[in-house]
């Protein structure tokens, strides 16, 4: 489904989206077209883009391709998705230490769905960090890596 989404090729294109992208959530999710749990995510994120449209833009971006971001957001696992409101980087609180992005893949489209309503209410009443609205059960673990502590 990576086809039905627009795409980010170079660190331009993703600066112009951040900049650009204005009182709406910008969905950055980075990844690979040919990886499979990626091709799952954005199996959700094509058939919830349309609902969204009104308060969020989605765009892929290849980690191969856009290496400085992929270093900046400390992109270890594939897929993660980042969001911003206004130029502002937007933080979640999944009960996990890194409330910067989030790793793996939304188990439904209610999920995400929730997920772009809180940060999107949040951003609107200035708030840079909001609390997840999805089961802790439906969030998938990962061990964080640490380098050079």
């Amino acid at each position: 489904m990576s086809f039905l989404l627009p795409k980010l090729t170079c660190k331009r294109e993703v600066d112009q989206a951040i900049k650009i992208v204005a009182e709406k959530v910008l969905v950055l999710r980075f990844g690979r077209d040919n990886d499979a749990v990626c091709l799952q995510l954005d199996d959700i994120l094509a058939k919830t883009a349309h609902d969204l449209s009104k308060m969020a833009v989605i765009y892929l971006v290849d980690v191969n391709k856009v290496p400085v971001y992929t270093q900046y957001f400390d992109i270890s696992y594939i897929p993660s998705t980042v969001f911003f409101f206004n130029g502002q980087h937007m933080k979640v609180d999944y009960g996990s230490p890194d409330h910067t992005k989030f790793v793996g893949s939304f188990k439904t489209k209610q999920d995400f769905i929730d997920l772009i309503e809180v940060i999107y209410r949040g951003a609107m009443r200035g708030k840079l960090i909001v609390r997840s609205p999805i089961d802790p059960n439906n969030i998938p673990k990962y061990d964080l890596l640490y380098q050079g502590i």
